[in-house]
């Protein structure tokens, strides 16, 4: 997508207002106080990896550089703004807020698309201070939800292993059209293969998928709905072919093949299947579970695909969409083997075979038994993340005029780690990162194969010594006085893998992974 256009739509997406009203009430105390400019360094982080997993993906990066590019106030943003704000409110404050952007910001952080854990920071934005404190709501925005939904399409797709194909469908599930559209790119990028999501397809180039739903089948009640009813050959060599005579003769030689009651089975969803296929010869799969699989649904969509293969066409395959999937998908493959066989069509054996019906992660695990899914299909607990709604990100200030800042709780797990830092990730002499260490920016970078001394973040506080094989930083400079290196999702989608590659199995066990050390420096 051209960087205009995706600039344009992060800024209907994401225009400034969208915050929480105490940023600006925070922005005014500052610029009264004549603090505005004093420069500020905020870190965005998260407390807890999600789903009780061992880590998480940073996404939603793209997002926010675009954000900050397009920030500007409007004359009707400011309109509102004094309606809102109260009445002594200083007209020179508004004044200040539309000559505002974010040219004086830098944001530092991991590269989208990478593991990481909690308490490391994955966002470092620094600026003058009223400019970095509006921003914090937007951002949070942006990264916790794409991370969460990332973080859980990658989980499906390791339950799902390597072989299934994996097609989110869950816009109509989501919450709002937003949620939607965020969802299908993010769980693209987090290992899925294809959305249901069209606009996702339009906008970010992610392969689009879908055949017909069960009302499309039962809209139908009988052959003679069927038109047109005749269909040529693939390569046009002969007449139109009268698909209705030819698939009741394939129909027949079917019900003796399986030993099936021919009385069993719906006329309309025939001629709902014969319809389809006289549009999609070349896309024939329909669902074949509107009434019953076994006594109808398999037996039309045999008879139907032998007739396509008859003249030369190639069917794809069938979809379930209820009941035991996995039981049923080896009934399925059993007829599909049974037809090629007896019908010499060797082909017919390897269609394919779609399973859409409420997967959750635990069901995806138990399609790894005995099935024979080819596509799984998943909605609405990939796009709400019904495990964890939240991935709980965070927005605190470290450091402001050069002096470092610490939040002091009353809770130990909400006080913060002081001073800018840099991020480094250690890694085993296997290439598996096994430490992530935060050090103030100023002190040495760790040296492959020399001992650094340090202390777990969490936990157990004794001091250890540990000695990288390798050594790589986590921070970036992704954004300076405006600039943006622009990472297109299909770039993105291969970065997540082979970050996940990566990572040692211990850390990706979907129940109980070993906890990954977060350190600082001595």
């Amino acid at each position: 997508m051209p960087f205009g256009e995706c600039s344009l739509l992060v800024l209907t997406r994401v225009p400034p207002l969208l915050t929480d009203l105490y940023q600006f009430t925070m922005a005014y105390a500052y610029w009264r106080a004549g603090r505005h400019n004093e420069p500020a360094v905020f870190e965005l982080f998260f407390r807890d990896n999600p789903f009780g997993g061992g880590f998480s993906l940073f996404s939603g990066l793209l997002d926010c550089l675009l954000f900050l590019r397009s920030f500007r106030f409007s004359d009707e943003d400011l309109e509102y703004l004094r309606s809102v704000l109260p009445p002594a409110t200083d007209p020179a404050f508004f004044v200040f807020l539309r000559e505002l952007d974010c040219s004086n910001v830098t944001v530092r952080s991991a590269p989208e698309g990478t593991v990481v854990f909690a308490r490391v920071p994955l966002m470092e934005v620094s600026g003058p201070l009223a400019v970095v404190q509006l921003l914090e709501t937007s951002l949070l925005c942006l990264v916790n939800y794409a991370s969460l939904v990332c973080s859980n399409a990658a989980r499906f797709r390791m339950a799902a292993g390597s072989r299934r194909k994996l097609l989110e469908m869950g816009l109509r599930r989501a919450q709002g059209p937003d949620g939607g559209l965020t969802a299908s790119r993010y769980a693209y990028i987090g290992g899925f293969d294809l959305t249901s999501n069209v606009q996702a397809g339009f906008l970010f180039g992610v392969p689009v998928a879908g055949t017909m739903a069960h009302s499309y089948v039962t809209s139908f009640s009988s052959l003679e709905e069927v038109w047109p009813h005749t269909l040529m050959t693939a390569n046009g060599d002969h007449e139109s072919i009268d698909l209705i005579s030819l698939t009741k003769g394939w129909l027949r030689l079917v019900c003796e093949l399986l030993g099936a009651e021919p009385g069993k089975i719906r006329e309309g969803e025939l001629a709902a299947f014969l319809s389809y296929a006289v549009a999609y010869p070349h896309n024939f799969l329909p669902v074949i579970d509107s009434y019953s699989v076994s006594c109808s649904g398999l037996l039309n969509f045999c008879a139907v695909a032998l007739s396509l293969f008859e003249l030369d066409y190639r069917p794809l395959g069938v979809r379930l969409d209820s009941g035991d999937l996995c039981r049923q998908s080896v009934e399925v493959r059993r007829v599909f083997r049974l037809c090629s066989e007896r019908f010499s069509i060797p082909a017919f054996h390897s269609l394919t075979i779609v399973g859409t019906n409420n997967i959750s992660e635990h069901g995806m695990a138990e399609l790894n038994l005995k099935n024979e899914i080819d596509v799984v299909g998943v909605g609405t607990h990939l796009v709400t993340c019904t495990r964890q709604p939240s991935l709980g990100c965070v927005y605190k200030l470290v450091e402001v005029r050069g002096s470092p800042r610490m939040k002091f709780s009353e809770d130990p797990e909400k006080s913060t780690v002081p001073g800018r830092k840099a991020i480094y990730r250690m890694l085993d002499t296997e290439g598996h990162p096994f430490l992530d260490l935060l050090c103030l920016r100023e002190e040495p970078a760790p040296t492959a194969g020399e001992a650094v001394k340090c202390h777990p973040v969490v936990g157990d506080q004794t001091c250890q010594s540990i000695t990288p094989s390798q050594v790589t930083c986590l921070r970036l400079d992704v954004y300076i006085k405006g600039q943006v290196s622009l990472v297109d999702t299909a770039e993105t989608r291969e970065k997540v893998q082979h970050s996940i590659q990566n990572l040692h199995p211990r850390y990706k066990r979907l129940e109980e992974p070993d906890t990954y050390t977060v350190s600082i420096i001595e």
